[in-house]
């Protein structure tokens, strides 16, 4: 077997003392996982930060093996965030929640395209609005996973506007009115989640953080007991710290 495709570096993990294993995001082929010969040389060191893109080589005798990587890199991102505390939270926690959440050789080309537009945008950006961004990239996984959000009507009376929150148990929104009486149970909507040029708030972001990563913890980490990756337990720490204390 043999195939190139676009990657994104999502983790390595060292093997002997030479070589690693990379764990990459794929356009074709999924999250996909290959030995890297030479891993800690100089030429390949840098390219396999998390969030570069490659242009990567997998082969295998068999498909079902691990078979080996050949790479190249096509664009360096990590690089770039070194000085921006939030922004390399952020690009750590969505390499980390998409090794936690995409199970191996599935093809996630929405995934893909997804995480690779927040990473390409992260730069250009404030870190807040990169934060906001993350929090959608997180909803585009849990629908591309089959447990997206509904957020287009009301769950109680079908109304499309005034949408303030979100029920834990079906994870359709619910207009201001009819969330009332249950706003202590229900989940904070923010804004950005409806209206991409909305600005957001620190409160907004960490309200949307909750949203999504009850929802991916609930349908998709805790049922195949996967722990909450600490990049992302570190994003939300951050985040918070921030906050002014009420």
């Amino acid at each position: 077997m043999d195939w190139s495709d676009d990657a994104i570096v999502l983790g390595l993990r060292h093997y002997g003392e030479h070589s690693a294993i990379l764990d990459a995001l794929t356009r074709e082929h999924g999250r996909h996982l290959g030995l890297i010969r030479g891993a800690t040389s100089k030429r390949l060191k840098g390219a396999l930060e998390p969030g570069n893109l490659l242009t990567a080589q997998w082969r295998g005798r068999l498909d079902e093996h691990l078979g080996t990587y050949s790479v190249e890199l096509a664009r360096s991102r990590a690089a770039q965030f070194f000085a921006d505390g939030l922004k390399l939270n952020v690009l750590a926690s969505a390499c980390a929640i998409t090794a936690a959440t995409l199970p191996e050789r599935e093809v996630h080309t929405r995934a893909f395209e997804a995480l690779s537009h927040l990473l390409a945008t992260l730069s250009d950006e404030p870190a807040h609005a990169g934060v906001a961004d993350y929090v959608r990239f997180e909803a585009v996984l849990l629908e591309d996973l089959g447990f997206g959000l509904d957020l287009e009507s009301c769950a109680a009376t079908g109304a499309r506007d005034d949408l303030t929150h979100v029920s834990p148990k079906s994870g359709r929104a619910v207009s201001a009115g009819a969330a009332m009486p249950y706003r202590d149970k229900l989940f904070a909507l923010p804004a950005f989640l409806l209206d991409h040029t909305a600005s957001p708030s620190l409160k907004d972001l960490a309200d949307g953080l909750t949203l999504t990563g009850f929802f991916l913890s609930r349908s998709v980490l805790e049922p195949g007991g996967i722990a909450v990756p600490a990049a992302r337990t570190r994003l939300v720490e951050r985040l918070a710290a921030e906050r002014p204390a009420s």
